[in-house]
């Protein structure tokens, strides 16, 4: 009343016409609406600031659903007054009475489709449309009715959760949605519960969280789960509406269990192979694995080898990708020295977790018995190599050093020597078969080869494809067999003004011999030479010697050029020398010694060049012409023309033409009965292969003398085709054969056809042919007979 009352105060005319609300029973009798339970309200007469409605979603009554009723002051009941609505769903969703302004739905309503609707409302003149009220806004509001079933947001839900978790380990939370209004009483109040899957796991009510509910729950014994949660609406009590889900828990695997040996001794009856000798190392002898029930890297193992009787022998690694220990071989195996190993192998796990430590300790021992089965060997040299000397001076077939092979299986083959003569092309060494002795089959220069590499063979005797091979180096020792002789090919000059004891030249030697101590040379003049000698020789004790000078002065006149014998010698035993002639010419010098004039000899000897060096070059001069006069004479003969310049130069060439005749019915083609019957030949018939003899007379030749013989026709045919041949302007040049098919006139035999014979009149006597013989008997009964036989 208050509030009605200060509005029409404070709007003075007005007030009158403000809309009021109501919502139900008759008019003035103060029904309102409902509560929340639906309860009626009841107000005494009083006007109130109106602003919304309410209506319960999914009605199902027959009728329209009553909202609620406008009315304006100004409507005095005379039907003056018309009440319009506008807004959300006006005119399709809710319907207005012009006249009462009664509201009502004319659908079910859904509030999880819409929860409200805003509308606006007027009340006009029915006559003159003229506003009566201003338009106002109102709200309808729908009531939520429990009509939806919790949802959850997933179906099914996938979790995991270590095994052996301690209890009330959170696992995974789920969540359920209930589309009612959590606002208005319980419809979207959700509890949580589980419906299967105990006593295994719990679910919290409220928060919908899963718990593991038992310990020790192992994944080895079983790894997953179905969990079935329920969830239900008004708070779990009765007449609530629930969804379920499923919840599919699979226990993760944890390092709970240690690695085992499925046996504590492996030998090669129950797990390894005989493994033979002659394996390579680094080859595997044998895997081992242990079992681990756990999976991933909690089943990850490694291995090692913790003891064995042959140290260094094996080796174990691990196989990543299917946890297996591989016994590898480290060192070679000898079936002779050693048949069986025994290894001590320990596996344990990598990733270890602490929680688990009082389950034992997380690793296995097992004892591996390892057989070294006997293979046949190839022939065992004591040595890798052999390294053996001779002086080279030694005679033929001396003994240098020898070899030794043995077989080294059980069997102890014997063992059979030979050299490899690709080592040895020249065969210079042999080798004796039973015993190894290698010895040389010529005298050795240690000059021409300091060193021969060869190969031996050793071969088994029961077996030949057994063989093995060993390098054999032979060092060829030095004998002083060489005497020293002159370093180089010494020439020099001496001075006409020169004094006596001066030097002129230092000369050196060489030796090809390598003696121990390395070389010693002894230098003096000649015996012969030393009574009468213009020069001198000194020794410089370092296998040098120096050339010196008599006397003051030389003269060219006197002697132009001197020959000086140098006794060379070296200190070995046993001592080799030999005597090299220096050549020193005389020369005219200044006063510095520097040589001005010499004689031509001297200046050739100089300056030229040597007899080698002079070969040499002719040899290249002479390859250089012989190049020169073989490119020139090749150059002429490709200038030669060819003798047939164009191909239509026929002579000597032959023509062939495949053209075949068409038959003995062709009587367009070249008629050959001119060379069958020259007689038969027309002489006013013009030949089309000649020209006329009008344009081109014939050539007049001698008449051959007639011979003695009786191929007259065949002469005549041959000179009748030879002067047509003559005589045609068209007929090929030069030398051409022509050849010409003629019978000839006749026959001793005449004709055997006897189709000619059919066409003569007179009768031929056949009687001769029954003197012919049995074989012509049938032929002389058909032709022999008299007339009245064959008339017959």
């Amino acid at each position: 009343m208050v509030l009605w009352a200060m509005v029409h105060l404070s709007s003075p005319g007005q007030g009158l016409r403000a809309l009021r609300r109501t919502t139900g029973g008759r008019r003035g009798s103060g029904l309102t609406g409902q509560d929340a339970n639906g309860v009626p309200l009841r107000r005494s007469k009083r006007g109130w600031m109106w602003n919304q409605f309410f209506l319960l979603e999914e009605y199902t009554g027959s009728d329209l659903q009553y909202v609620g009723k406008l009315h304006s002051d100004s409507d005095r009941g005379d039907g003056s007054v018309k009440y319009v609505l506008t807004g959300e769903g006006a005119g399709t969703l809710f319907k207005i009475d012009e006249k009462s302004g009664d509201i009502h739905a004319t659908k079910r309503l859904d509030r999880e489709e819409k929860a409200f609707y805003i509308l606006h409302a007027k009340a006009v003149n029915r006559f003159t449309n003229e506003a009566l009220e201003g338009e106002s806004e109102f709200i309808i509001k729908i009531h939520d009715i429990n009509d939806n079933e919790p949802r959850f947001t997933k179906d099914p839900y996938m979790a995991r959760v270590p095994e052996m978790s301690d209890i009330g380990t959170s696992v995974i939370q789920v969540t359920a949605i209930d589309a009612d209004d959590a606002t208005y009483g319980n419809s979207a109040k959700v509890v949580y519960s589980i419906l299967e899957g105990q006593p295994y796991f719990s679910v919290d009510p409220e928060t919908g969280l899963i718990k593991t509910a038992l310990p020790g729950m192992d994944r080895e014994v079983k790894e997953n789960y179905q969990v079935v949660i329920q969830a239900k609406d008004m708070a779990g009590q009765m007449g609530g509406l629930s969804g379920t889900t499923t919840v599919s828990i699979t226990l993760s695997d944890v390092n709970d269990n240690p690695p085992r040996f499925t046996k504590s001794e492996y030998t090669h009856e129950n797990h390894l192979s005989v493994v033979p000798e002659s394996i390579e190392l680094g080859s595997a002898v044998g895997v081992i694995r242990a079992m681990d029930v756990d999976i991933g890297q909690n089943a990850e193992m490694d291995y090692r080898i913790i003891g064995s009787d042959g140290p260094g022998m094996f080796e174990i690694t691990t196989n990543r990708s299917t946890q297996e220990g591989v016994i590898l071989l480290r060192k070679p195996l000898d079936y002779e020295r050693k048949r069986q190993y025994s290894l001590r192998v320990q596996v344990e796990n990598v990733h270890i977790n602490p929680r688990f430590y009082s389950k034992g300790p997380f690793r296995d021992e097992a004892t591996i018995k390892i057989i070294v089965e006997d293979v046949d060997e190839p022939p065992v040299f004591e040595r890798a190599s052999y390294v053996m000397e001779v002086k080279e001076d030694a005679p033929k077939n001396t003994a240098i050093g020898s070899v030794s092979a043995s077989d080294p299986d059980d069997k102890n083959s014997l063992v059979r020597y030979t050299i490899d003569r690709r080592t040895d092309m020249d065969r210079v060494f042999n080798i004796h078969a039973g015993n190894g002795s290698v010895f040389i089959l010529r005298e050795l220069d240690r000059e021409e080869n300091a060193w021969h590499n060869i190969t031996v063979i050793a071969t088994e005797f029961t077996n030949p494809r057994q063989i093995s091979r060993v390098p054999v180096y032979v060092r060829v020792l030095d004998v002083n067999d060489n005497p020293p002789t002159f370093a180089n090919n010494y020439e020099t000059f001496v001075c006409e003004n020169a004094k006596a004891n001066q030097v002129i030249r230092t000369v050196g030697a060489t030796d090809p011999d390598a003696p121990l101590g390395g070389h010693r040379f002894f230098f003096s003049l000649a015996q012969e030479a030393a009574g009468k000698a213009n020069f001198s020789v000194r020794d410089n004790k370092n296998n040098t010697a120096s050339i010196l000078t008599r006397r003051n002065s030389y003269s060219t006149l006197q002697k132009s050029v001197y020959h000086v014998p140098v006794v060379i010698s070296d200190g070995e035993f046993p001592m080799q020398s030999s005597t090299s002639t220096l050549t020193i010419r005389v020369c005219t010098c200044d006063r510095e010694g520097n040589m001005k004039a010499c004689n031509a000899e001297a200046l050739t000897a100089r300056a030229g060049l040597s007899t080698g060096a002079l070969v040499a070059i002719l040899l290249c001069v002479i390859i250089l012409l012989m190049i020169v006069v073989l490119f020139a004479a090749l150059r002429r003969q490709r200038k030669k023309e060819p003798l047939i310049i164009s191909k239509e130069d026929v002579r000597d060439n032959v023509v062939s033409y495949n053209d075949e005749g068409g038959g003995e019915e062709d009587t367009q083609a070249f008629d050959i009965g001119t060379l069958r019957n020259p007689e038969a030949i027309e002489d006013s018939k013009q030949r089309r292969d000649i020209v006329p003899e009008a344009f081109y007379p014939p050539i007049r030749r001698p008449v051959l003398p007639p011979t003695r013989d009786n191929n007259g026709d065949v002469r005549d045919f041959i000179n009748q085709r030879l002067q047509d041949n003559d005589s045609d302007p068209t007929a090929p040049p030069y030398d051409s054969l022509a050849t010409y098919a003629y019978e000839g006139n006749g026959s001793v035999a005449e004709s055997l056809s006897s189709l000619e014979s059919v066409t003569t009149e007179s009768d031929q006597d056949y009687n001769y042919l029954s003197e012919w013989g049995p074989r012509f008997k049938k032929l002389a009964d058909l032709y022999g007979g008299d007339d009245s036989d064959r008339d017959s």
